[in-house]
């Protein structure tokens, strides 16, 4: 069974055992898994795959009846029209067909009839066997910013949308069952929770092995792969990628990014936008204190892991990486701040770990908000509130051989600036506590330390 995607197939399962005919659009980022999980449904039904290309709607209907006449569906017309295609691919079955049409935005785009006449022909079929057909994109923002007034009235015969999201820190252990759990934060901290990157990290290797093989290697698909996620979905790729080098580099403020680019602010606020949209960068908001005055704002952050690798090493030092050895390269660019890199994901890794305890009921309260707090002196990694305000909050770290009891000292200093009362203390690490903490600890009921084994 597909790892990790059990509520996405029963999703998908429940639609199909309805009566009649449905239409659902399946849509996320690419290489999140979106075949592999359509291969899993369709394995045991009757079903219809096809990968629409970006070209006018004479060209996609000439394509796709070439496809048919090779998997041996008749049909007659050298340029068939949507009817005949979905006539064709029905005819000879009772059962419920699935009829996948994947990236179909290029259909909508090319042509905006072609759902009427999707429509059309599925209630022209309401006495006959139903059909499921599964529309899926790669495009995040078409679908949720342009779809709707794209399809007009026919977005009203839309069943149900499914958005395949990231799979969690877990699942990446599940998957490198060979790695200590320390090479699973690495791994996560680069190929995030994107299956279809995974394939390309080896679990026999070490983290230093795979980055220089399979990152680093120009013959490798990631080699290039971080730049190809934004210039497959953006136009002016300069001005991205230097938006983009500007935040890895640390210009994470509006202002800064204006200063280091000479974009206007303007300019540059809708380039942001057209980011936050493909998700590949956050506006990163700190959870709502009383202490207001003592936040940031306004800081902005790469949020797919493969682009911020990419960005954060790669793209500044691109010159390096092509005159020294791979080997080279890691060493001087990457192995001295590689600790810094991972610590923001480990971070992801403890709030995932947090929430899952709530969802269990294994924490001293039961939070429905959370977040982090960024403050102008000192950052709150974790903060969560119960709906009688009962506060949690956390800290994480990945860095430091040790925490300390000054470690602990300066959360509480940034919960005052914060202005919030912590009831309850959490305390991460990836390596140990010092004695001092360890005696708190077991004295102050309200303070946790959680090793990185306890995740």
């Amino acid at each position: 069974m597909l790892a990790g995607r059990m509520p996405e197939l029963q999703y998908l399962n429940q639609y199909y055992d309805q009566r009649g005919s449905q239409i659902l659009v399946v849509y996320g980022q690419r290489h999140i898994g979106k075949t592999t999980l359509i291969k899993e449904f369709m394995e045991d039904k009757s079903g219809y795959y096809y990968l629409a290309r970006a070209c006018s709607d004479r060209e996609q209907m000439f394509q796709w009846g070439m496809q048919l006449r090779a998997d041996e569906i008749i049909i007659d017309k050298d340029f068939p029209e949507v009817n005949d295609i979905f006539t064709a691919i029905c005819e000879s079955d009772v059962s419920k067909k699935v009829i996948v049409i994947d990236e179909f935005q290029n259909m909508v785009k090319a042509d905006g009839v072609f759902m009427e006449e999707l429509i059309n022909f599925l209630h022209s079929r309401e006495d006959k066997s139903g059909a499921l057909v599964v529309l899926c994109s790669s495009s995040i923002a078409w679908v949720e910013n342009t779809m709707l007034d794209k399809l007009g009235k026919s977005a009203y015969e839309i069943s149900g949308l499914l958005k395949i999201k990231n799979l969690s820190f877990i699942d990446t252990m599940h998957r490198f069952p060979d790695f200590r759990i320390e090479e699973c934060v690495e791994t996560y901290s680069i190929l995030g929770g994107i299956p279809g990157l995974w394939n390309q990290f080896d679990d026999k290797l070490t983290i230093q092995q795979n980055i220089c093989r399979n990152i680093l290697n120009p013959d490798c698909f990631l080699f290039a792969e971080g730049e190809r996620i934004v210039a497959e979905q953006l136009r002016e790729t300069s001005v991205y990628n230097t938006i983009l080098a500007a935040i890895a580099s640390g210009k994470c403020k509006l202002n800064d990014i204006y200063l280091h680019t000479d974009f206007s602010r303007a300019k540059i606020s809708v380039y942001l936008k057209n980011l936050i949209e493909l998700e590949l960068v956050e506006k990163v908001f700190s959870f709502d204190t009383a202490g207001r005055e003592n936040a940031q704002k306004g800081i902005y952050r790469i949020v797919h892991p493969l682009v911020d690798f990419y960005f954060t090493y790669m793209y500044p030092n691109m010159s390096a990486l092509h005159t020294l050895s791979v080997g080279e390269f890691y060493n001087k660019y990457i192995y001295p701040d590689f600790k810094k890199y991972v610590s923001g994901y480990f971070t992801q890794v403890c709030r995932q770990h947090l929430e899952k305890l709530n969802e269990r009921g294994r924490l001293p309260i039961r939070f429905d908000s959370s977040g982090e707090w960024v403050g102008k002196e000192g950052t709150i990694d974790l903060i969560a509130q119960d709906k009688d305000g009962k506060t949690l909050i956390g800290m994480c770290n990945w860095e430091k051989p040790m925490l300390t009891y000054a470690d602990y000292e300066w959360i509480l200093d940034c919960a005052k600036q914060a202005r919030i009362n912590a009831d309850y203390i959490y305390l991460y690490t990836a390596s140990r506590f010092d004695e001092k903490l360890n005696l708190e600890a077991k004295v102050k009921p309200n303070l946790r330390l959680m090793m990185i084994s306890d995740i």
